[in-house]
């Protein structure tokens, strides 16, 4: 018997200004190279995902479809759908959320008139202060 793993936070909010698909695609995103969803692990049917999280079943389908697109995940034909086992295809995915994290912190830098060697150096002395 396959373990369960909860594809999305239970306080998983949903953000009505963006698409619904988009925000899971990005939440399981992070919990698959997180290995909070171990690679290998079965998820749940599409159906059970829309009845899980209360959306429309297209939504639960158009997920899955991004993800498969991603390398992220695999079905296979009557017997579900997997997360890759694939290092590779997980490092990139890591790889694509770290550049974009780097991209909004240098931007919060900047909105501020500093440069991001400034804001690590403040967090520095600020956790120090802690301390």
């Amino acid at each position: 018997m396959d373990q369960p793993y909860e594809l999305l936070p239970e306080q998983f909010q949903i953000n009505p200004s963006l698409p619904i698909y988009e925000q899971f695609v990005e939440a399981i995103q992070r919990r698959i190279i997180s290995g909070l969803i171990p690679p290998g692990s079965r998820l749940p049917s599409v159906r059970d995902l829309a009845a899980g999280r209360g959306v429309n079943p297209t939504t639960a389908a158009r997920t899955y479809q991004e993800l498969e697109r991603m390398g992220l995940i695999v079905t296979y034909r009557g017997q579900g759908t997997f997360v890759t086992r694939e290092d590779a295809v997980i490092g990139e995915a890591r790889k694509v959320i770290m550049r974009k994290a780097i991209k909004e912190f240098k931007a919060a830098a900047d909105t501020l008139g500093i440069t991001a060697e400034q804001l690590l150096e403040f967090d520095k002395e600020d956790s120090n202060d802690i301390l």
